[in-house]
């Protein structure tokens, strides 16, 4: 038995809870990894996981185990990688899921930047606004506006968006330009709304004034669950709808989109990156996620630091 092996495969069991999981990650065979397993716990005469047609769960022992397990894996990589940092740059292939504005508009523009920098390295980039489950997906990292839906994720805030309310002239020519905030949740006026992948409900905005604050739902006749449906809802007069100033600048600068209600303020969107837990950070993802912060400070920059 190969220790470090078996030690790799346990810890990718419970961290899928499933062997067939597992066993795609690993790029093994689910027998492999079962004997793996197997071979381990005769070895620690412990039994380290519990088995059932439709679940596997860690025992307690399992769990102590699997806690020194990820510790030992993480020490064993950063002794190879910094033996080997100096004559390899990162390489290999990374899984990142971003949503479709960002990717189109910032990542993917940028991406010769990153690649003439690491050559070496391959990302494969899904272009969703979805909930992606990073293990049992063998997902690396994903970037999402708002705050991390799931606690048990590592997530570096790596940008505020700045949003503003918008709306296309031909909406304002047919409804009219509303006054106040409240003013949309009244016909003639309506929004675009917009499905927040986490609760499957529409995304409410808070706009404030001074001392007021007042929370907008909207009437609506159309509801999406991507960035760039909802953009071009408003484009062609569905609806006013609130975007970050990067998705919204260009269509601004070219008479498309006019900004609402200037004298009141819409709280910036934090935009985090996120990456599973006790998953070791190898050079290829933190190189990644260096530069995915390089380019929020140019366009979502954090506020500065007091």
């Amino acid at each position: 038995m190969d220790r470090f092996d078996a030690m790799q495969a346990f810890a990718r069991v419970v961290e899928t809870r499933s062997f067939t999981q597992a066993a795609q990650t690993l790029h093994m065979s689910k027998t492999t990894v079962t004997q793996l397993v197997q071979q381990l716990e005769a070895r620690l005469r412990v039994k380290l996981l519990n088995r059932t047609t439709r679940q596997v769960n860690v025992t307690a022992d399992g769990a102590a185990y699997y806690e020194r397990v990820v510790r030992l894996l993480a020490d064993l990589q950063d002794a190879e990688t910094s033996l080997s940092s100096a004559a390899a740059a990162p390489h290999g292939r990374l899984r990142v899921d971003v949503p479709s504005p960002l990717a189109r508009l910032i990542l993917v523009p940028a991406f010769a930047d990153f690649h003439a920098r690491y050559p070496e390295i391959q990302v494969h980039l899904g272009v969703s606004d979805r909930v992606v489950d990073l293990i049992d997906e063998n997902v690396d990292c994903v970037v999402r506006g708002g705050e991390p839906g799931d606690p048990s994720l590592i997530a570096r805030h790596v940008g505020d968006l700045a949003i503003r309310l918008y709306a296309a002239p031909a909406y304002l020519a047919r409804a009219g330009t509303p006054v106040h905030p409240l003013d949309l949740e009244t016909a003639p006026h309506q929004i675009v709304g917009f499905l927040w992948s986490s609760t499957g409900r529409i995304l409410p905005c808070t706009l404030r004034r001074g001392e007021d604050s007042v929370e907008v739902r909207g009437r609506y006749a159309l509801a999406v669950d991507d960035g760039n449906a909802y953009l071009a809802a408003g484009l062609v007069g569905l609806g006013a709808l609130w975007l970050p100033h990067y998705l919204a600048a260009a269509h601004v600068e070219r008479g498309e989109l006019r900004p609402l209600f200037e004298d009141w303020s819409i709280a910036p969107m934090p935009l985090y990156l996120a990456y599973p837990p006790k998953r070791h950070v190898g050079a290829r993802l933190r190189v990644f996620i260096d530069w995915v912060v390089e380019l929020m400070a140019i366009h979502a920059p954090l506020p500065a630091r007091g």
